[in-house]
């Protein structure tokens, strides 16, 4: 049965190839930040408000002067023709009529323009800053004239991080797997190529250089602290994603949950603030709406949609998560998803075991 986004992963385990499900699903490191994204989710308590007469909560929101219908968008995630022949394609066709906006990944397996011709919700583009400005420019220009609505620079990946599955698995991209609006060699190896291509140099100059080649909104992908949100303000950005690249960069940095208290304090109302990373309830669409974001991405269910399903699959996965978080506000008693009070939450109390009873004596 298929009743929740755990049941779609279990689904996409069992008809990808083990190094696939590894690419998708694998952090850097031993993972820690990896399990630390659902962890901080599985930590939450919603204090429920009763007799509130809440029978239809109002699941709209605004973001970047845009009206979102529910306070969810997917995020970018590269190759998704590897979960689905139709990749992309059947992400946005699944999510336009639920009117969920899809962050389109520079890795995307389809074109932009092709994206552009079947997307009824709004799109934005993800891009890292290559070396080479002039191909970064290009995505950009192309993006803006396909009528996406904003730019997602992803700023926490100078390199890729050290993701011991891929290494183990000698990963590589099978031919007919590629980034449709890149042109090259080395991308079959992800790391590889990220290596050659990516800017490590690259530095709060950025912002600035974005500005002047696009009328769009820019949103950086990859914040975790005070003083780098202070400064993205201090640079113009529109919009700030909370993130940890889903476990897949540092591997010891905090989950994205714990970092946004953080982020939306030193932010303080000035450019948007969303969330990436252990999204998997609606209730957690909820309970990151309580703890300060706008609005989350989903990730990586996502593809387990795709992998199960194809375009009916991430349709499923959109509508379990959406009707998960009506459940969720209707028995919490919250009648906007606009409005949702900081008051909603509190983290579990860890439960305290005695040093006697695992064997401790000092």
């Amino acid at each position: 049965m298929r009743l929740s986004l755990g049941d779609y992963a279990r689904l996409a385990r069992e008809r990808l190839d083990q190094p696939v499900w590894d690419f998708f699903e694998g952090g850097a490191g031993e993972e820690r930040t990896l399990r630390a994204n659902t962890a901080a989710f599985d930590r939450i308590r919603l204090r429920p408000s009763v007799l509130t007469g809440v029978t239809g909560p109002e699941l709209r929101t605004k973001i970047l002067g845009r009206t979102w219908s529910v306070p969810l968008a997917v995020a970018p995630t590269g190759y998704q023709t590897l979960a689905h022949p139709e990749g992309e394609l059947a992400t946005v066709r699944a999510a336009g009529p639920r009117g969920v906006p899809v962050v389109v990944s520079m890795f995307a397996g389809h074109s932009i323009e092709s994206l552009a011709a079947v997307a009824t919700a709004p799109l934005w583009l993800q891009i890292y800053c290559l070396r080479d400005r002039a191909t970064t420019r290009q995505l950009v220009e192309r993006a803006e004239r396909a009528r996406f609505e904003a730019i997602v620079l992803t700023v926490d990946t100078p390199h890729l991080g050290r993701r011991l599955r891929d290494l183990r698995n000698g990963f590589r991209l099978p031919p007919d797997v590629g980034p449709a609006n890149l042109h090259g060699d080395g991308f079959d190896n992800p790391a590889g190529h990220a290596l050659a291509q990516f800017d490590p140099a690259l530095n709060w100059d950025v912002v600035p250089w974005l500005r002047s080649i696009t009328r769009l909104p820019i949103v950086l992908k990859g914040i975790l602290t005070a003083a780098d949100s202070e400064r993205a303000v201090s640079a113009g950005v529109d919009g700030i994603i909370v993130s940890n690249h889903g476990g897949r960069q540092l591997d010891g940095a905090p989950a994205s949950l714990e970092a946004l208290p953080e982020v939306v304090a030193a932010v303080a109302g000035a450019c948007t603030v969303l969330l990436d990373g252990g999204v998997r309830r609606g209730a957690d669409v909820l309970a990151a709406r309580a703890t300060g974001a706008d609005a989350v991405l989903l990730g990586r269910p996502v593809l387990h949609g795709l992998a199960v399903d194809g375009e009916d699959g991430v349709a499923r996965v959109l509508d379990l998560l959406i009707e998960e978080l009506v459940d969720a506000m209707t028995l919490t008693g919250i009648a906007s998803a606009a409005a949702v009070p900081p008051e909603l939450v509190r983290p579990a109390r860890p439960r305290v075991t005695s040093p006697e009873a695992i064997g401790h004596t000092d």
